[in-house]
């Protein structure tokens, strides 16, 4: 059984490295591992690609930035020219990128089974480009791979016949098992000066990158306003994302001795900021998953989630880009009143396994 792993930016990475891993158990499977080159920096690329022992692509397409137009044409159609050549027996899309929907269509225009893992996620708002893809790439998908209940329903919903979705838990938190442990041996404390002789000292992670957060400078300037007010009661450690970058330089850097931008980290140095952080403030949406996995406080500075279950069960606030409310929320989780929260079901480092398993009993 040939089966087209897809990848295209690095959250990508991430889900893809424990369904390798299975896969690979399996003589009867010969995975294939196909990077579209959507987002592609050198430097993290091959650090996320030895962090996570995932191998070298097979075929990378090398597609680069771009609009969403172009970019997803462009996937659509250097795929489809990969997609007649290897002649999968099916094509396995993570997440909601533009690389999914792209190989999503150019699959099911050649009559390929699709396999969509994390499908059935919905915010609701049509103005964010991944909601648009989760929705096309469910609407093609053959077998529909579900992270938590409410994504059922959210299909059941959209007319998706109930036998094609299977509710098997989440990838990503399958990597965070496996590769905590390794993350916490990380030095990036040390390196950041978030560690004296007792252990870690307090501190925030902060990441930002959705355009309806950094694409306006009033919105980014109000947002590092409210951020610089948290900075004042204890450090926050800024990630900073290449399209955050350009937009903060835009606005002028709003300097502050305890909001500290640093360049992107490696899976494993970030793993370890998350687990070890007093809050978390973003607006990604696999941090709101690892978060309430760690048992982190975090507050997600949207109006909406793909991920209610990380509100409803989780230690995820969804908080807006109100800086009073922002403020508020995270002073009341420095001063101990934090959300209780507890791991969803299925949460518990075998999706893969379980995702494998199906193919080999249920794939034609």
């Amino acid at each position: 059984m040939k089966i087209a792993n897809i990848v295209g930016a690095r959250p990508n990475l991430v889900k893809i490295a424990p369904l390798l891993r299975e896969m690979r158990k399996h003589p009867g499977i010969q995975p294939v591992l196909i990077h579209t080159g959507q987002h592609y920096d050198e430097k993290l690329s091959d650090i996320f690609f030895r962090q996570m022992e995932i191998p070298e692509p097979d075929v990378n397409l090398e597609v680069g930035s771009g609009s969403h137009a172009w970019q997803t044409a462009e996937i659509l159609k250097k795929i489809e020219l990969v997609l007649l050549d290897q002649k999968p027996d099916c094509v396995l899309v993570v997440g909601d990128v533009n690389s999914t929907i792209a190989t999503a269509l150019a699959a099911a225009k050649l009559g390929i089974e699709i396999v969509h893992v994390e499908a059935g996620l919905r915010s609701f708002d049509r103005a964010m480009p991944e909601e648009i893809n989760r929705i096309l790439t469910d609407a093609l998908a053959d077998y529909l791979f579900v992270t938590e209940e409410d994504a059922i329903e959210n299909l059941l919903r959209e007319g998706r016949p109930r036998e094609k979705i299977y509710f098997v838990g989440n990838v990503m938190i399958d990597a965070l098992r496996q590769f905590l442990p390794i993350a916490q041996q990380s030095k990036v404390g040390q390196e950041l000066n978030l560690v004296d002789h007792d252990g870690f000292l307090p501190f925030a992670v902060l990441t930002l990158h959705r355009p309806s957060n950094v694409d306006s400078p009033e919105t980014l300037q109000r947002l590092l306003e409210a951020i610089r007010q948290v900075a004042d009661e204890l450090p926050v450690i800024f990630p900073v994302h290449p399209r955050t970058a350009q937009k903060i330089k835009q606005i002028g850097r709003l300097a502050h001795p305890q909001l500290r931008l640093i360049a992107p980290v490696g899976y494993l140095d970030f793993l370890c900021l998350l687990s070890r952080a007093r809050l978390v403030l973003t607006d990604s949406g696999g941090i709101q998953e690892e978060t309430t996995a760690l048992g982190v406080p975090c507050l997600t500075l949207r109006e909406n989630t793909e991920r209610p279950i990380t509100v409803t069960e989780g230690t995820n606030q969804l908080v807006g880009q109100n800086p009073e409310t922002i403020l508020d929320a995270a002073r009341q989780i420095l001063r101990g009143k934090t959300k209780s929260g507890r791991i969803p079901k299925l949460w518990d480092g075998h999706a893969a396994e379980r995702i494998v398993t199906i193919l080999l009993r249920d794939l034609k």
